[in-house]
């Protein structure tokens, strides 16, 4: 094992980000190609989002991708509220020190005295020698706070910009950047690798780093994720949930490929990678800063590669949650292969293969009203007679569709549109004479009937 130490510290809000996964995605591979350490931090000082479902939501989602306790470079989960004494006794370091002090000034106070609402804090409490009031930390007044960055290079944060900050509320609770801060020092953090939206609150924590009298670790801001806009992605507007995509039936290695990518690539222009070949070529100085594109079609396909690549047995085994309980498995073995070249998540697969279980198919209207056209009746009819003594296989039930299309004027793909309604409900679907073969005569031809019924 190495020395180096990342963590991911989210907050639970009910749902599990796709940004969020792809920086977990990035500090595990930190982790495990330098044979280091994921250290997981739940941060719920909020009490409005501190609920333990939401926390065992982030647990989980993150077991889907990869990234648990089964692994030795797993460590946690950790609570930020458990670490309220260590945030209040740094406060009171740093104010014995003078490297912070008591404020009871409010956001008004400073309006008066500056003129402007959107002026910074002005230091008029620094030298007042209180006891009391929320604590700031005293940054320095000239100078730049520079912060190296493993995706941005030098960063340099004037001084003079940067505002006494609130490190410690009137009523004792410590603010995000101590806290975090402090909760890194204890937890030996080596690198701190994060979204993009974090950096303007890297100088003030490389600053209480130093107050500290710690070494700052290594920092990396990856680019923010964006939709087809290139707007930020937001749960309010945008599909970010990670659990959403689980659910749909998006393969867990499919959604890792694809977000590793979202801002970094191997550099061959391969683009389907298992894990086990991305892990130990990622490298942060090789993350793209640019904001990456999240696209949702294209991870899609993705998908889709991924599941047309299953042996078959392993296809059948991760659809059976998609499948009512009561419906033959048997019976979905027979047309598998067959759905798997098709769909692109396995939700889709329910859709193709219910009419095979259902005592009556699920008749979509817009396809009945397109297929079934004048002249229907007829091919409906004939079809069936045929299929009373037809062999019965694939071949042979294309042979006597394409003949009774052909004794009303018609080519196969016409023929077979009100057949193809009848027999699935569907005018799209699995091939139709492998679909008859497996639904069986006496069905088929009940389906058959039932239809013409409806249409006369």
């Amino acid at each position: 094992m190495t020395d180096l130490r990342v963590r991911f510290a989210p907050s639970p809000t009910g749902m599990f980000h796709v940004g969020g996964a792809r920086s977990a995605l990035y500090n595990w591979a930190l982790a495990e190609q330098s044979g280091g350490t994921f250290v997981l931090r739940i941060e719920d000082t909020d009490a409005a989002r501190n609920r333990p479902e939401w926390t065992e939501g982030i647990i989980s989602a993150l077991a889907w991708i990869g990234i648990s306790g089964d692994s030795p470079h797993f460590e946690g989960p950790y609570f930020q509220s458990a670490y309220e004494a260590q945030h209040r006794e740094a406060a009171a370091k740093l104010l014995k020190d003078g490297k912070a002090y008591h404020c009871t000034c409010t956001r008004d106070d400073v309006k008066a005295r500056t003129g402007s609402e959107h002026q910074g804090y002005d230091g008029f409490c620094r030298d007042r020698g209180l006891t009391e009031g929320a604590v700031r930390f005293h940054t320095p007044d000239e100078g730049v706070t520079v912060v190296n960055d493993l995706v941005r290079g030098r960063v340099e944060f004037p001084n003079a910009a940067m505002e006494d900050f609130v490190i410690v509320r009137a009523d004792g609770s410590p603010l995000f950047n101590l806290a975090n801060v402090i909760d890194d020092i204890e937890m030996r953090i080596s690198h701190v690798m994060r979204a993009e939206e974090h950096l303007s609150n890297t100088p003030k924590q490389q600053l209480l780093w130093e107050a500290m009298g710690a070494m700052p670790p290594v920092w990396a801001h990856v680019p923010v994720i964006v939709n087809e806009k290139r707007q930020k992605l937001s749960k309010r507007r945008d599909k970010v949930a990670l659990e959403s995509y689980r659910d749909e039936g998006y393969l867990a290695e499919a959604m890792v490929n694809y977000l590793m990518l979202l801002g970094w690539g191997p550099g061959d222009d391969r683009e389907i990678m298992p894990w086990s070949e991305m892990m130990p070529m990622f490298r942060l100085e090789d993350v793209n800063p640019s904001p990456a594109f999240f696209d949702e079609k294209k991870l899609r396909a993705f998908n889709g590669e991924y599941i047309r690549a299953l042996p078959l047995h392993v296809f059948i085994q991760r659809c059976d949650p998609w499948l009512d309980p009561s419906w033959d498995r048997t019976t979905f073995a027979r047309v598998a292969e067959l759905v798997q070249t098709r769909i692109a998540v396995l939700s889709e697969v329910t859709a193709n293969v219910d009419f095979l279980f259902l005592e009556v198919p699920v008749h979509d209207q817009a396809s009945w009203d397109k297929a079934m056209k004048p002249g229907a009746t007829e091919i409906l009819n004939d079809y069936a007679e045929r299929l009373q003594d037809v062999n019965w296989d694939p071949e042979s039930l294309k042979t006597a569709l394409e003949e009774v299309g052909a004794a009303h004027g018609l080519k196969l793909g016409k023929a077979q549109a009100p057949v193809r309604v009848a027999v699935t409900g569907r005018t799209v679907g699995l091939p139709l004479f492998e679909s008859i073969e497996v639904l069986g005569r006496e069905r088929s031809l009940e389906r058959l009937r039932t239809a013409l019924s409806k249409l006369s």
